[in-house]
């Protein structure tokens, strides 16, 4: 496999990292803090015009349907391919909350950029994480932290992440040994500029969840006619990201380009999306705080007095939702440290839950916004039209709630009859900021079974909340709100458990996914109680439960459930807190960090 030099930064990251993770565990989160702050700095004031990596020059950009070159120089200056590469290896992944974290930046800015300039190597190379041998292990991570990419070749725009269609063979070839590679796919990511291809292909004509492998492979090393570029594909949205196809007619791929065993392509594909589905959800947030920043602005500009009153809804409720988003997002990144054998339900609901979430935010911004929020490429307001384009070509739109759906819906009857009411709370490092979490090990992620802890997180915070219940005030309809969601629990319980065993199937009737729709939205409401718990004070606003009772309303307003009338004060508090951050020039998620201006 190609490798590329490595800079300055890159040898420096090795050389940090190379003692046992252990010694660095205590600083994970600063050293995530830090190099957030440090990219943030280094991308500049977003709104500068004259700023060559603002949104001006991105948006420029994404009219030209290029890629944004001088940003991207700049990211690979800064070594961010090491986010990509376990702390074992060399690099700087040590959990997925504080991957998040550290690529909040570029997505705020731009999430073309984000995808074409980094986290579509992470997708590629979960699986070799998972169970590559040392030599691919090692020879990736050479790759990526020399600013190296890594494509992934499995799944189709049109069925997202069907990785059982029959794009590509690989068939053995008892003669010669390895495999011969064929197959067409119109659509990949980086297809032209990739250094290395994660291919997930059939080895097994039989159907069945052992038909599919995954194969590491060095484009440069395609014999002559056995590798074939196709044209670039144009897309309404992400339309600076490089799409172009590959047609693979009889390539030679030896057996050591194998990652894992024959047949292990879906249950690595399972393990290694639960990562990809909670990273997305957690990064993503970011770019809706830049639109919610632009109604923000356009609400306030030119107005010497307070936010007019029929912007109040719209604006706090939004606030509230990324709260919520990002409450839901951190739970399930932390889980995958915590909780390796048992996050894969809940990363669904999550990658479920808050998509559906933003394009709600965006269609209420719109109206704050007026013909504004399409302003195209203008730095100021032109964020909302981007998005709204980019979303669901990212993978959060319908055939991603399918693929999500297809996980939740084969477990429900399992933890209606095993789990709900019956099992012990996660532990409280899950929602505590600062917490000391193990390491991401893919190896470990379990992707069957395994109980259900965020329903069993949801019955203990009510259960403590109990007493507040009557009292008044925020407190008392933060109780009520968690009773009503554990209520809602008992009755999808007793739903879920007449289910019959048809329904386990991923093409199961409209009528038995809504209660994917309902699971996901009470396990969501979970996170937010959760963190809420977690807080210790640092931060008023958090620990104070306003926040938490809005979040819950809009999340009970959508399940159908009963919601007690909102408290005096509390819309206020909560558009008073986005305000301050606004003129602070704070981010709108639960680590109100110091942007660039």
């Amino acid at each position: 496999m190609r490798t590329k030099e490595l800079t300055t930064v890159t040898m420096t990251t090795i050389a940090e990292t190379a003692q046992a993770p252990v010694a660095r565990h205590g600083r994970w989160e600063a050293d995530a803090r830090t190099r957030a702050a440090r990219l943030e700095n280094l991308l500049g004031d977003p709104y500068d015009p004259a700023n060559p990596h603002g949104l001006h020059a991105l948006f420029t950009a994404d009219d030209r349907r290029t890629p944004p070159a001088e940003t991207e120089a700049l990211l690979a200056a800064t070594g961010l391919g090491a986010e990509f590469v376990p702390a074992e290896h060399g690099g700087l992944l040590t959990r997925a909350d504080l991957l998040a974290r550290a690529l909040r930046p570029v997505f705020r800015r731009d999430v073309a950029l984000g995808f074409g300039h980094g986290i579509t190597s992470l997708f590629a190379t979960g699986a070799v994480w998972a169970a590559g041998s040392p030599a691919q292990r090692h020879d990736l991570a050479r790759l990526l932290l020399g600013g190296g990419r890594a494509t992934i070749l499995h799944h189709e725009l049109a069925h997202a992440n069907a990785i059982l269609r029959d794009e590509f063979t690989a068939l053995p070839e008892p003669r010669r040994g390895g495999y011969r590679l064929d197959g067409r796919k119109d659509v990949i990511i980086n297809a032209s500029r990739a250094d290395a291809q994660v291919v997930y292909a059939r080895t097994d004509t039989a159907r069945g969840p052992h038909s599919h492998s995954v194969f590491l492979l060095d484009p440069a090393e395609a014999q002559p006619g056995t590798m074939r570029h196709l044209p670039r594909v144009e897309t309404t949205g992400m339309r600076g990201v490089l799409f172009s196809g590959l047609e693979f007619a009889g390539r030679p791929v030896p057996g050591d380009a194998l990652v894992g065993r024959t047949g292990d392509g879906v249950p690595l594909a399972l393990r290694t999306f639960q990562v990809n589905r909670s990273v997305i959800c957690g990064v993503v947030i970011a770019a809706a705080d830049t639109v919610l920043r632009s109604a923000v602005r356009a609400a306030t500009t030119g107005r010497s007095g307070p936010v007019a009153r029929r912007w109040h809804k719209a604006l706090t409720g939004v606030f509230a939702d990324l709260l919520a988003c990002d409450s839901m997002a951190t739970v399930a990144l932390r889980a995958l440290s915590l909780l390796p054998d048992r996050a894969h339900v809940f990363a669904a609901a999550v990658k479920y839950v808050v998509p559906d979430l933003l394009r709600e935010n965006l269609d209420e911004l719109a109206t704050v916004l007026g013909g504004r929020g399409y302003q195209h490429g203008s730095p100021e307001y032109g964020s909302l039209d981007k998005l709204v384009r980019d979303l669901p070509v990212a993978g959060l739109g319908h055939a991603g709630t399918a693929s999500c759906q297809a996980v939740i819906v084969p477990q429900l009857r399992t933890l209606a009859e095993h789990a709900w009411f019956a099992e012990e709370e996660p532990p409280p490092e899950l929602f505590r900021e600062g917490a000391e979490l193990p390491p991401l090990d893919y190896s470990v992620l379990g992707i069957a079974g395994g109980g259900d802890f965020m329903a069993a997180s949801l019955v203990g915070s009510a259960a403590r909340l109990a007493s507040a219940r009557g009292v008044g005030g925020q407190i008392a309809a933060l109780a009520e709100l968690a009773e009503a969601f554990v209520v809602e629990l008992r009755a999808l319980r007793e739903t879920c458990r007449r289910l019959p065993p048809s329904a386990a199937s991923a093409s199961a009737s409209p009528a038995v996914c809504v209660l994917s729709d309902r699971y996901s939205l009470i396990v969501s409401a979970a996170a937010v109680l959760g963190i809420w718990e977690g807080q210790d004070g640092t931060d008023p606003f958090l620990a104070d439960p306003g926040w938490a009772v809005l979040a819950l309303s809009r999340i009970g307003e959508r399940l159908g459930i009963p919601v007690p009338d909102l408290p005096d004060g509390c819309t206020r508090h909560v558009l008073d807190e986005l305000i301050r951050r606004y003129r602070a020039g704070l981010s709108f998620d639960l680590d109100a960090t110091v942007l660039a201006q």
